[in-house]
């Protein structure tokens, strides 16, 4: 049976400020057949990568990062926000869609020339993702992948992250 897992995200009109669309997945996360849909098509993608260890950003991108590396026989490693993480940690600031933020990722969570999918659930314009391919590379690993179940093609994401392999589920080009 197959899940059409863009039935199962919602809008949200005026969040988190007004004039923006927020693309709702919790409804995804509450269907086990949609849950399940969303990881085994982020999975089928980038299997031929060879990841080792998935970064996920906080805090969606630990929801399905999680289950996409234990998919793929990865690990898993949390990039969170400053002060979050107990040990030394690398960090990056970085650009939103409305407004600026900043992630860490412990020292020692990459390994020196390990192969890194970078996940998230929604790529806009690509802020997030751009500052973890550049931890992961100050770290000594190789991004070998950028994942999303969502992407919002209109922002302009993907072309922040030029010279990555870019991977998305559902595709918005209208804002």
């Amino acid at each position: 049976m197959s899940v059409d897992i863009e039935s199962f995200v919602r809008d949200i009109q005026d969040f988190p400020k007004p004039g923006i669309v927020f693309k709702d997945i919790t409804p995804v996360l509450a269907s086990a057949q949609a849950l399940d849909a969303a990881v085994t098509q982020l999975a089928e993608p980038v299997r031929d990568l060879n990841v080792d260890v998935v970064v996920g950003a906080e805090a969606r991108g630990f929801l399905l990062g999680a289950a996409l590396a234990r998919e793929l026989g990865a690990g898993f490693v949390l990039a969170r926000k400053p002060g979050k993480l107990p040990h030394e940690t690398v960090r990056a600031e970085y650009l939103l869609e409305y407004g600026t933020d900043a992630l860490e990722l412990h020292t020692d969570a990459v390994a020196e020339g390990a192969r890194v999918l970078v996940h998230d659930d929604l790529l806009a314009t690509g802020g997030t993702a751009r500052a973890l391919c550049e931890l992961v590379e100050q770290l000594g690993g190789t991004v070998v992948g950028c994942s999303f179940l969502i992407e919002l093609g209109f922002l302009g994401g993907r072309q922040r992250l030029a010279g990555y392999d870019v991977r998305s589920i559902l595709r918005y080009d209208d804002e």
